[in-house]
């Protein structure tokens, strides 16, 4: 039997989110229904409310969670009710042409539930990134779920759904940070303070954190920031160069997605570098180089989504290493704040004050 929840519903481009009655169909074949326990406040909620992604109004945003299984339905395998699930948004094909090459994470097919979640109405909701999880419940293809140590904090684990796992794959997947690299990172929002996280976890010698903002530059230096550089009063390419013996880095990662920043991160890296954009740019963005300097400079300018990550490969790898003490997932926890607070978070956010703001349940 269908259920109705309470959801956070974006109706029409700039509007204040609100608290609306969300119906969540019962699981059809290759679907789940999971209780949500935490959400986070993800920038691209915030970019779905301001029409930066489509407009498929009415939208059922948040999609960095994670919660429990509900129930399933006919044909799903991969999760049984009461498992302890992370939310992600790439649910692999395993049919497509990168997924029969061997690289699920590049999947060209992602899929989400066939049914929609409906307001009270029967006006059909879009989830966010294909989640909607600031919801008490919600509806998901059962490879949108991956089973995850219990014991984990919930307000802690979901960030992998999205923000913080873009952030560490970015190092480690695409940016294939190792030991002793020097690596550079311009903004230290949630994505880019992870990336510096993932860049440690690499083992880089040399971490070099860059935005403008001294809170998060200070936010930066405790997750394991080695310099940090506060572009706003320092040219960031001078300085990156004058950490790394006048070279540049081995790999920048550029998490703002503004075209300004990733020029700097283009001349910020060693000769034969690697320039990683996680950040996500509007459609409007443009980039003029020097093609000469693509040629001479060599290495690699790569894109990175959602961190290149495998979810069944990447998520309870990264889950045992915060159950061990090696991954603070928790120091991106700012806050945790109730179901109608996500338009005040929304403010927080835009202002710099949080890393994550998230809703417990």
């Amino acid at each position: 039997m269908a259920q109705q929840v309470r959801g956070v519903v974006a109706r029409a481009k700039g509007e204040p989110v609100r608290i609306e009655t969300v119906t969540v169909p019962d699981p059809g074949p290759g679907e789940a229904v999971v209780k949500v326990q935490a959400c986070g406040v993800c920038h691209t909620d915030l970019h779905y409310r301001e029409g930066g992604i489509n407009d498929d109004f009415p939208f059922l945003l948040g999609h960095e969670a994670a919660g429990v299984v509900e129930a399933v339905g006919e044909g799903v395998t991969e999760v049984a009710p009461g498992d302890f699930v992370i939310l992600n948004w790439r649910a692999v094909c395993g049919q497509c042409r990168a997924c029969l090459r061997g690289r699920p994470q590049y999947c060209f097919d992602t899929h989400n539930a066939r049914q929609r979640m409906t307001l009270a109405d029967g006006t059909e909701l879009t989830p966010a990134l294909g989640i909607g999880a600031f919801a008490e419940k919600t509806l998901v293809a059962a490879g949108q779920c991956t089973k995850v140590d219990p014991a984990a904090s919930p307000a802690a684990a979901g960030l992998l759904g999205c923000g913080v796992m873009a952030g560490i794959g970015a190092a480690l997947n695409t940016g294939g940070v190792g030991r002793g690299d020097s690596v550079a990172v311009i903004g230290c929002g949630g994505v880019g303070n992870a990336a510096v996280v993932g860049a440690r976890l690499a083992g880089a010698a040399k971490i070099i954190a860059v935005d403008v903002d001294d809170r998060k530059l200070e936010t930066a230096r405790g997750l394991g920031a080695t310099h940090t550089v506060n572009s706003r009063s320092t040219d960031p390419v001078e300085a990156v160069r004058e950490a790394t013996g006048g070279f540049g880095a081995d790999v920048v990662i550029e998490a703002v997605g503004r075209p300004e920043t990733y020029e700097q991160a283009f001349y910020a890296r060693d000769l034969a570098g690697t320039v990683v954009l996680v950040g996500v740019p509007t459609p409007d963005m443009r980039i003029d180089l020097p093609l000469l300097d693509v040629f001479g400079r060599g290495g690699a300018l790569k894109s990175s989504w959602y961190g290149d990550c495998l979810p069944s490969r990447d998520f309870p790898m990264l889950i045992d290493l915060y159950r061990q003490g090696r991954l603070d997932l928790d120091a991106f926890v700012t806050e945790t704040i109730a179901l109608d607070e996500v338009e005040k978070a929304f403010e927080r956010m835009h202002h710099g004050d949080v890393l994550r703001s998230v809703v417990v349940f």
